[in-house]
């Protein structure tokens, strides 16, 4: 990976890390004086959030370190171990909230006060903003535990448009309706509880070598095609680690060239692959005869 590749992810934590202290800090004022469960659950996940981008942040700095002799395919790995616990903080968090959820459900309590739904509008903005752009990042670096950041603000903003709901539902309807807001915030809880098995997934893969790169496979053969003596392509196998992929390929020459030829043009295969593929860490090529 790339020190600029290494210095977007970090700066896009941090930028998380900055956004959730502020919107959680408005989150639980908001929703305290506000008298709005469902606003303070909202703040509760935004509280989580915080720890578990402090988590990315780590985990990305472990993962930049250079390959030695105990790691020689990196640190990569981390990645998707520090996303199963930022995906444990999401399920942490929703059957958290959705538990005092329940409680707050059978306590008698006040409608949410109005200027709360402005709060909430507000921050549903600026959460689908994040979301946007820390995917847009992880998709630049392929990283797996940003992808999970960015999910976090996505979860952040389908919580707070569901306390918007609940929240006019109570006040239009007035009386009788005043857990309208807390109703919503179970229904956010099992969207949440959602999002974290799209994310553990591929994380999952990832650390299982699961087959999972079809496109960068196509490209692959693509590239081996531009160099000179190469007749085609066989097997190819790709691995990732952290933000890295790895690839074994085999390689079809003619058979009648000499063993110094095929070994040269094995050679001008993985750099041309890794000087026009960036995250293409290390290709090993074995070569076959046609």
């Amino acid at each position: 990976m790339t020190r600029s590749a290494q210095s977007v992810t970090i700066k896009a934590t941090w930028l998380s890390i900055l956004g959730n202290f502020i919107l959680a800090l408005i989150k639980w004022i908001a929703g305290y004086f506000g008298n709005s469960y469902a606003l303070i659950a909202d703040a509760i996940e935004s509280t989580t959030d915080i720890f578990s981008s402090f988590l990315v942040l780590i985990g990305l700095r472990y993962a930049h370190r250079p390959a030695d002799s105990n790691h020689p395919y990196g640190h990569g790995r981390i990645e998707p171990l520090v996303t199963f616990i930022v995906v444990g903080f999401l399920v942490s968090s929703a059957l958290w909230i959705a538990h005092d959820a329940i409680v707050n459900i059978q306590t008698p309590h006040a409608l949410p006060e109005s200027y709360t739904l402005y709060v909430l509008g507000a921050i549903v903005l600026i959460k689908e903003v994040y979301y946007r752009f820390i995917s847009a990042k992880s998709k630049e670096t392929h990283s797996s535990s940003l992808k999970a950041d960015a999910w976090h603000h996505r979860s952040d903003a389908i919580t707070s448009l569901a306390a918007f709901v609940g929240i006019s539902i109570a006040l239009l309807l007035g009386e009788g309706y005043e857990s309208a807001d807390d109703y919503e915030a179970i229904l956010a809880s099992l969207f949440i509880l959602y999002n974290s098995y799209l994310i553990f997934r591929p994380a999952l893969g990832e650390i299982m070598d699961e087959h999972l790169y079809d496109e960068l496979i196509a490209e692959i053969r693509l590239r081996a095609k531009e160099v000179e003596g190469v007749v085609d392509t066989e097997k190819c196998h790709v691995r990732k680690t952290g933000m890295n992929y790895y690839v074994d390929l085999h390689l079809l020459v003619n058979g009648q060239l000499s063993v110094r030829d095929g070994h040269e043009i094995a050679h001008r295969l993985k750099d041309h692959i890794m000087e026009n593929m960036d995250h293409v860490a290390d290709v090993l090529v074995h070569v076959e005869p046609v």
